[in-house]
């Protein structure tokens, strides 16, 4: 089997949960296309020209599984993930492209599914699930280097903003017992991964009530200034419990976590208050903005007024001094003006965010803007408003960056560098790429020989230069997790 992965970090994941289900019943794992007998593509629905780049590819296959000889076995191909659960008719039918269709909720279900597809049929199932989370299944790491992981807590989202597809792709929100995620990031800790990423639509609604006892505890408040479409649900572990237990496995691995809703960091901010405390839990957030007008919010359906949000920013600066943000934009959504834009490009000034994720609004079928509003802002117009919110991101990452110039951080190397074999890369706390010349160096422990640093290792960097994207510096000593956090 070969496999691809498209779109977001909850695909990489579940691209290894399909991997884990599909050793167990016997196949072996190939990077080589022209050695696979069948290829599989995790895919993504969230924008059109993600689902172009599939269409593209499928076309490319097809040409693939023409030329493959007649002494093997027919080449099949399957399309996995969001795209399945949202197009399944038009992708069975569209030319017989595909011979398997699975929807993120069907993956236990490859087996039987290939094994029809074997005798001749296509098979699909994309059933959404009210309970699956594959809690029971490890994923196999497929990571690079084994350095860093992304770990599932939970599936689907309940928000229903006006412009996403996920919970029709992805469905409900359910979330995986802590138990089973303590147990992954036990064994990712016993196999010396470094950096550990708990991933979910919207983790900080994390709520585990698998069992009894977990059920009758109170909802929490939400982040003051914010509403929901949902009721208020009762019972279940949360977030900061989860992530309370998850920092105390490992000393030396860093936390992070993605993807929050602003909505859930209510004013108690026990998660804020881990972060802040906390040396292990990185010192980083995402806050997803969306718009930096109130009038788009409320048509996005976000819950939150840009007043709020700003509420909110000054919130978790003052009770994490030295955090890093990072957020996701869309625009040209519906009906957004010329002033509307303006305020978003006022947003990134006043925050100044260190990452971004920005993007032109496209249209999904079966979101309430589909049904409800019209896709009024003109493609050029949209263009040219994407061009201004990137260069006034990164003229106000470049000076959140240059900020770090003469500080020493800590980065936990990842491998070498793309441009060049003599440096490193790595991220510091803030998850910004820093890169470094690869030089012997000094044990700060001072119980190691001097010597070069490889891919896990904690390096302690004195920045010398910025950009929006990178820091560059030169490397002073390796050094470990805690005894950083214990001199600074």
């Amino acid at each position: 089997v070969y496999l691809e992965t498209y779109g977001c970090q909850m695909n990489v994941s579940d691209t290894e949960i399909a991997w884990a289900i599909l050793q167990k019943s016997g196949y072996a794992r190939t990077k080589e296309l022209a050695e696979a007998d069948v290829v599989l593509l995790v895919t993504c629905s969230v924008r059109e020209k993600a689902e172009q780049a599939i269409w593209n590819r499928l076309q490319h296959l097809k040409a693939l599984k023409a030329r493959r000889p007649q002494a093997r076995a027919p080449l099949r191909i399957g399309i996995l993930g969001c795209m399945a659960e949202r197009l399944k008719e038009e992708i069975l039918h569209r030319e017989k492209l595909v011979d398997v269709v699975a929807g993120p909720d069907a993956y236990r279900d490859l087996p039987r599914l290939l094994a029809v597809a074997e005798s001749g049929q296509q098979a699909a199932n994309v059933l959404l699930s009210l309970d699956e989370t594959y809690a029971d299944i490890l994923p196999v790491q497929t990571s690079a280097g084994g350095t860093t992981a992304f770990v599932s807590i939970m599936r689907g989202c309940d928000n229903m903003c006006s412009y996403c597809i996920v919970p029709f792709t992805r469905g409900r929100e359910r979330s995986r017992p802590i138990a089973s995620i303590l147990q992954e990031v036990r064994m990712l800790s016993d196999q010396g991964v470094k950096e550990v990423t708990l991933l979910g639509q919207n983790v900080n609604s994390f709520r585990d009530l698998s069992e009894v006892q977990f059920q009758s505890v109170a909802a929490p408040g939400l982040s003051r200034g914010f509403s929901t479409v949902y009721k208020a649900k009762q019972g279940g572990l949360r977030f900061s419990h989860l992530l309370d237990q998850v920092s105390r496995i490992d000393p030396e691995m860093r936390i992070r976590f993605t993807s929050p809703h602003p909505k859930d960091f209510p004013d108690e901010a026990s998660v804020l208050q881990l972060i802040q405390e906390r040396h292990n839990i990185c010192k980083q957030l995402h806050l997803p903005a969306q718009s930096g007008s109130t009038r788009v919010l409320e048509a996005m359906r976000r819950g939150y007024t840009r007043e709020a949000y700003l509420e909110l920013v000054h919130h978790v600066r003052d009770s994490i001094p030295g955090v890093s943000l990072s957020s996701d934009f869309i625009t040209g959504f519906c009906g957004e003006t010329e002033e509307d834009h303006q305020q978003t490009v006022s947003l990134l000034r006043e925050v100044r965010y260190n990452i971004g994720f920005l993007f032109a609004y496209s249209m999904r079928q079966k979101t309430r803007a589909h049904h409800r509003l019209q896709d009024d802002v003109p493609a050029d117009v949209k263009k040219r408003r994407l061009e201004e919110l990137i260069a006034t991101f990164r003229e106000e990452a470049a000076r959140a960056n240059a900020a770090l110039v003469g500080q020493a951080q800590l980065v936990l190397v990842e491998g070498p560098s793309k441009r060049s074999a003599s440096e490193l890369c790595g991220r510091n706390d803030g998850n910004i790429k820093v890169i470094f010349p690869d030089a012997e160096l000094e044990d700060a422990a001072e119980c190691g020989a001097p010597g070069r640093a490889q891919p896990g290792d904690y390096v302690m960097v004195k920045v010398t230069s910025a950009s929006s994207q990178t820091l560059r510096g030169v490397p002073l000593c390796r050094t470990t997790l805690s005894r950083a956090a214990a001199s600074h």
